[in-house]
């Protein structure tokens, strides 16, 4: 059984979902891992799927007038800050709009082991709004961080805020 990565982007309507994943089911394809998103009236959808059709059968078979469809075959992996034992942190970005905010973030973010593991952005009118999962090796200083982030933040006339993911009760 291989594992393909599928992305599909096309005009939002009701049903659109339920077809991709309905054409995926239909050709034994199971879904691993996704996200789906609108961005600007277009749904977005990136899929993990394992399944026998190659990329290439795979994209034939949810290729739609309304869709761009495409699919590659790639290697089942899974990334882990550290050894395996990373913390979870919720990042928030509030402010202007301007070009680099992302950069800026993220770059800070990276020289410090940090993977951002989800992320939304939202533009409402001129706030600039992104939400961010965030995991930290163990051994991060977080306190000195969070002073580099604010810096940046401030640099970007943007409250951030960076807490840990509180955790799940089952």
């Amino acid at each position: 059984m291989g594992l393909s990565a599928v992305t599909v982007l096309g005009v939002d309507r009701p049903g659109v979902i339920a077809a991709v994943t309905g054409s995926l089911a239909d050709c034994g394809a199971n879904i691993q891992d996704s996200t789906m998103t609108l961005l600007g009236g277009y749904v977005a959808m990136m899929l993990l799927v394992s399944g026998d059709l190659d990329p290439a059968e795979l994209t034939k078979r949810l290729t739609a007038p309304e869709l761009v469809v495409s699919a590659s075959a790639i290697e089942a992996r899974r990334h882990f800050c550290g050894d395996g034992g990373g913390l979870g942190y919720v990042l928030t970005v509030h402010g202007p709009d301007r070009p680099g905010i992302i950069s800026a973030v993220s770059a800070v973010l990276a020289a410090d082991g940090g993977n951002i593991t989800g992320m939304s952005t939202r533009l409402t009118g001129r706030l600039y709004v992104l939400i961010a999962d965030v995991e930290l090796p163990k051994d991060v200083d977080v306190a000195a961080l969070m002073r580099r982030l604010a810096a940046v933040g401030a640099g970007l006339d943007s409250e951030i805020t960076f807490r840990p993911v509180e955790p799940d009760l089952l």
